[in-house]
């Protein structure tokens, strides 16, 4: 997710918990955009994800997930507060005494990896895998996060004034909310990156690296783009589980930026893994069938999307200056409100977030589009 496009509208359908700070995920509760408390749950043997709470700021924080062989440890995402991703390495030492070795960043953005340089600590000599491309990122846009992170603020109460998100797309009162309580919160969260030692990737490859980790193969592979330039997916083959990184999303995909046009072939290759258990990069991990009915589902919104994208871009033209007239023409025979509740159900915040991410990828779309 790209902090410069992601919408603050993922507000909650609510996770009703009690008791202690660990808890498992209930598969019956529904899922939602927004996650209020810190979670785990156990997957297959030596196998955890945890789901972590949102930022003080809003900012959502990816699902980290942990892979214990008989020998080593191998983590995937660190997610976006070292004060979480300090709390993950103290509930993995309780798993298992077994030495992380490997952390796999699924893609750039900030709330997979700002824990990074939290794991160099605790593990030194940690390698840190990434795609080629997502480690030139990540040394690329890293360094001037921590420039960019107070003027946040400043762009944010622009926001407000101006009454409309980065996509032309008209605050809703609970948007508008949000925006001003991830204004309130952004000081506890700079105290933090203030002293944070970041940790780009050591370790990169382009199309598939293969890790034994004692009794346990993991394949890390790149499928093509989607989400970002550089986004890999593990998967284990034996316990048929895949970890997809922002890939997928849950239940409302992060459709922000990107590679649209190319992002569906993405999924169809991924679908076609043979897993049985998806851990998406946000929300619940999804089982039974209801991880290929998903992705079945955001293929058909990517094809449908994109094409009515490509057809009136031909017509009225690429570049910048036509994204309007494109988005107009998509939007005005398209059944939005059908599609919206297939994603969202009838939960307005939900549904308002559907509609802050249907924007972003009609313009990453033409974005994509235009530069053919």
């Amino acid at each position: 997710m790209n902090l410069n496009s992601f919408s603050l509208s993922k507000l909650n359908r609510g996770l009703a918990v009690t008791g202690a700070l660990f808890l498992l995920i209930s598969t019956t509760l529904a899922d939602s955009s927004k996650t209020l408390v810190r979670t785990f749950e156990k997957i297959a043997e030596g196998v955890y994800t945890i789901r972590h709470k949102d930022a003080p700021d809003t900012f959502p924080q990816g699902n980290t997930t942990v892979i214990i062989g008989e020998r080593e440890v191998l983590v995937v995402d660190s997610c976006y507060l070292p004060s979480s991703a300090r709390e993950d390495i103290a509930q993995i030492k309780q798993w298992t005494n077994k030495p992380v070795r490997y952390l796999v960043n699924t893609h750039w953005h900030f709330d997979h990896t700002m824990g990074n340089g939290t794991y160099w600590e605790a593990f030194p000599g940690i390698s840190i895998v990434a795609h080629t491309e997502t480690a030139k990122q990540i040394a690329g846009y890293n360094p001037g996060w921590f420039d960019r992170f107070p003027k946040r603020a400043d762009r944010m109460r622009q926001i407000l004034k101006d009454g409309k998100d980065g996509n032309g797309k008209v605050l809703t009162e609970g948007e508008r909310k949000e925006y001003e309580e991830a204004i309130a919160g952004l000081v506890p969260v700079y105290d933090e990156f203030k002293v944070l030692k970041d940790r780009a990737p050591t370790l990169s490859f382009d199309s598939e690296m293969r890790i034994d980790l004692g009794g346990r193969e993991v394949r890390i592979m790149h499928l093509g783009r989607g989400n970002t330039a550089g986004d890999a997916i593990v998967y284990l083959p034996k316990e048929r589980v895949v970890v997809t990184g922002d890939l997928v999303v849950h239940p409302v995909p992060y459709m922000f930026g990107g590679y649209p046009v190319q992002f569906a072939e993405t999924l169809r290759r991924l679908s076609r893994l043979g897993y049985t258990i998806m851990i998406p990069g946000h929300g619940e991990i999804l089982r039974g069938g209801a991880d290929q009915r998903y992705t079945a589902l955001l293929i058909e919104l990517l094809d449908e999307v994109t094409r009515r994208v490509s057809d009136e871009t031909h017509r009225l033209g690429s570049g910048a200056a036509n994204l309007q007239a494109v988005r107009d023409a998509v939007q005005k025979d398209f059944d939005l409100a059908t599609w919206r509740t297939r994603f969202a159900g009838d939960v307005k915040d939900e549904m308002d977030f559907f509609d802050t991410t249907f924007a972003g990828l009609i313009t990453s779309a033409h974005a994509e589009i235009s530069l053919r």
